[in-house]
C-alpha cells in the first residue's frame, strides 16, 4: 500500500517499477526509432525526465532490476510511502549532482560529458547507503578458508557488475551514493523537502495498489507462484521453529525480570499446558545425566555461558548488550536465531 502501514509486505512499488520499466525497455529495444527520446543528455533539460527513467541497455535493465528486487526489503520494513519518498528525493538530488560532477570532470580533465547511461540508475545506487548501514551482515560460508561470503555479497556483486557496464557509470554511482547519503542522513532537512504527499499515497492505495500488489498465499493453495511443495513445507517448519523459540525467549525475559536468579528454566514454565500433568505423582528430583540422554538439545539456562564474540557481533549490529545476552541464552547460543529474535522486537 502507498502508506506507511497495511500491505507493506506486498511491495507494490518495487513490483510496479520492475514491470513498467522493464516493459518499456523491451519496447524500446523492439522499436529503436524511439530510443532518441530517452537518451540521457546533459545538454537538454527535458531529457532529465525521460532519460533518467528507462534503461536503453538490456544489461543495465537486468542488473538494476535485480537490485530493486533485493532492495524491496526497505519497502516492506518502512512502508511504500517512505520508500517512494526516498526514491523521489534521491532522483532530484542525483540530477543536480550529475550535472555538478560532469562540470567538475570537464574542469579537471578538459573533457565534456554529453551523455550518461539512461535509466533509474542513480536512485538504485543510492539504496546501497541504507543497505550498508541498516542491514546486518550475516556470514554464510567461506571460500578457500579466507574469503567470507555473507548475505550481502551477491547484492554487492550485482552492483559491481552494473558499475562496470559502461564508461561513465561510475559518475552515476558516485552521484547516487552522495544523494543517498544526504537524504538518508536528512542533511538540510531534505526529507521534509522531498516527500510523497498524502494525497498521492491515497491515489496509489485505491488505484495503483490493486494492479501491482498480490495477496499472500493461503493454506488452501497447494502450490504458489514460483514455489514447490518442498519449499512451502520447509517454510512452515521454519516458521514453527521461530514461533517456538520466540515464545521461549519471551518467557525467559519475563522470568528474568520477575525473578532475577540463576538456575534451570523449567519446561513447565515454557509450556503452561503441561504444568498440571502428573500432579498425583510423588516429586522426583531429575538427575543431570538422565536429562542429558532424554534431550538432544541443551537446556535453556538463564545464566548459561555466552560467547563474548557473538555478543560483540550483535552489539556491532546495533543491539544493546543486555538484549544480545538474553537472545543468545534463549536460542542456545545460536547467533542466527538470536538475530531473528532481536529483529522481530
Amino acid at each position: 500500500m502507498f502508506t506507511a502501514t497495511g500491505s507493506r509486505d506486498k511491495a507494490p512499488l518495487c513490483k510496479g517499477l520492475l514491470l513498467v520499466l522493464n516493459g518499456l525497455t523491451v519496447m524500446l529495444t523492439l522499436l529503436p526509432q524511439y530510443q532518441d527520446m530517452f537518451v540521457y543528455s546533459l545538454q537538454a533539460v527535458w531529457r532529465l525526465l525521460c532519460g533518467r527513467l528507462v534503461c536503453l541497455d538490456v544489461k543495465d535493465s537486468f542488473c538494476s532490476s535485480l537490485l530493486i528486487y533485493n532492495f524491496r526489503i526497505f519497502e516492506r520494513r518502512f512502508g511504500t510511502r517512505k520508500f517512494s519518498s526516498f526514491l523521489l528525493g534521491t532522483w532530484f538530488l542525483s540530477a543536480l549532482v550529475d550535472f555538478l560532477l560532469a562540470q567538475a570532470f570537464q574542469f579537471l580533465f578538459e573533457y565534456e560529458v554529453e551523455e550518461l547511461p539512461a535509466g533509474l540508475l542513480a536512485p538504485v545506487f543510492s539504496l546501497f547507503v541504507p543497505f550498508y548501514q541498516s542491514i546486518p551482515r550475516m556470514p554464510v560460508t567461506q571460500v578457500l578458508g579466507h574469503i567470507h561470503i555473507t548475505n550481502k555479497t551477491l547484492v554487492y556483486i550485482v552492483g559491481l557488475q552494473l558499475l562496470t557496464s559502461s564508461p561513465f557509470m561510475w559518475l552515476l554511482a558516485l552521484s547516487g551514493l552522495i544523494s543517498g547519503g544526504l537524504y538518508h542522513s536528512n542533511a538540510l532537512w531534505l526529507q521534509k523537502v522531498f516527500f510523497v504527499p498524502v494525497w498521492v499515497s491515497s491515489v496509489g492505495k485505491y488505484i495503483l495498489e490493486p494492479l501491482f500488489s498480490s495477496s499472500q498465499p493461503n493454506d488452501e493453495t497447494p502450490l504458489g507462484m514460483g514455489a514447490t511443495l518442498d519449499i512451502q513445507r520447509q517454510q512452515r517448519m521454519d516458521l514453527l521453529d521461530q514461533q517456538l523459540l520466540l515464545a521461549q525467549y519471551n518467557e525467559a525475559r519475563r522470568n528474568a525480570r520477575r525473578q532475577p536468579r540463576g538456575g534451570l528454566l523449567q519446561w513447565t514454565r515454557l509450556f503452561p499446558s503441561l504444568r498440571h500433568r502428573g500432579q498425583n505423582r510423588p516429586p522426583v528430583q531429575p538427575h543431570p545425566e538422565a536429562q542429558t540422554h532424554q534431550s538432544t538439545q541443551p537446556p535453556l539456562l538463564e545464566n548459561s555461558p555466552v560467547a563474548e564474540e557473538q555478543v560483540a557481533r550483535l552489539v556491532e549490529m546495533g543491539f544493546s548488550r543486555v538484549d544480545a545476552l538474553e537472545a543468545l541464552r534463549a536460542s542456545n547460543n545460536d547467533i542466527n536465531m538470536a538475530t531473528n529474535f532481536l529483529l522481530q522486537h
